[in-house]
């Protein structure tokens, strides 16, 4: 008789990059491509030093160089190289990229309207679509899983990667209101199996000395 056996589980620490400037500002970012300021790189070396001690076996980060700068704090710290994926880069926001929001509604009123709903088939003129974007980057980071299946990934990536992997994790709709923090810099632990994705804990931020939810909170606390 032969015993089924289950499938090795890949752990995955995603890590929103560090802060920037237009992250200070308020402006949309997607893909352009802006450095970290000077509190986005102390940051980088805060989340460093919280994942020390984790046995990752491979750190992964988007091309943009906000991301790319947290995640080499992090390869050297653990001693792995730094690999890069540019699909794991933040969503294209076209004409919308370098604006603030009340730019954005001033300038284009309904395609900001249409934004705010979350329209899955909508993207700004020359930007992605949320759909393509959530396919793009929910895809790399499962093929990523499926590539270091059994081993434990960090990926260094963006707020709208994020938010993507929690709605996939979750099952939601594309167009369901956010909820849920997407804070620089915060740590959350998922896991990829044949079920897919499935998230242990999320958004922890009390790694940084300012913890923006006012608390100090298990490095994973539950969901």
């Amino acid at each position: 008789m032969s015993t089924q056996q289950a499938s090795p589980v890949t752990t995955i620490l995603a890590i929103r990059h560090g802060e920037t400037a237009w992250n200070s500002d308020g402006r949309y970012q997607g893909q352009t491509d802006v450095a970290l300021n000077a509190t986005g790189r102390e940051q980088a070396a805060w989340v460093a030093q919280a994942l020390a001690r984790e046995a990752i076996d491979a750190v992964y980060s988007s091309d943009l160089a906000r991301a790319m700068q947290t995640a080499q704090a992090l390869a050297a710290q653990v001693g792995v190289p730094l690999r890069i994926d540019a699909d794991l880069r933040e969503q294209h926001f076209g004409v919308f990229q370098g604006l603030l929001a009340h730019e954005i509604e001033e300038r284009w009123p309904e395609d900001h309207s249409r934004w705010l709903r979350r329209e899955p088939g909508f993207g700004p003129p020359g930007g992605e679509t949320r759909r393509d974007f959530s396919e793009r980057c929910v895809g790399a980071v499962e093929r990523l899983a499926r590539e270091h299946a059994g081993q434990t990934l960090a990926i260094v990536c963006h707020g709208g990667v994020l938010d993507a992997l929690y709605r996939a994790a979750r099952g939601l709709p594309l167009d369901t209101p956010r909820t849920w923090s997407l804070e620089n810099a915060a740590i959350s632990r998922l896991r990829f199996d044949a079920g897919g994705l499935h998230i242990d804990a999320w958004g922890a931020t009390s790694h940084l000395p300012r913890d923006k939810a006012g608390h100090a909170a298990d490095l994973f606390p539950a969901p």
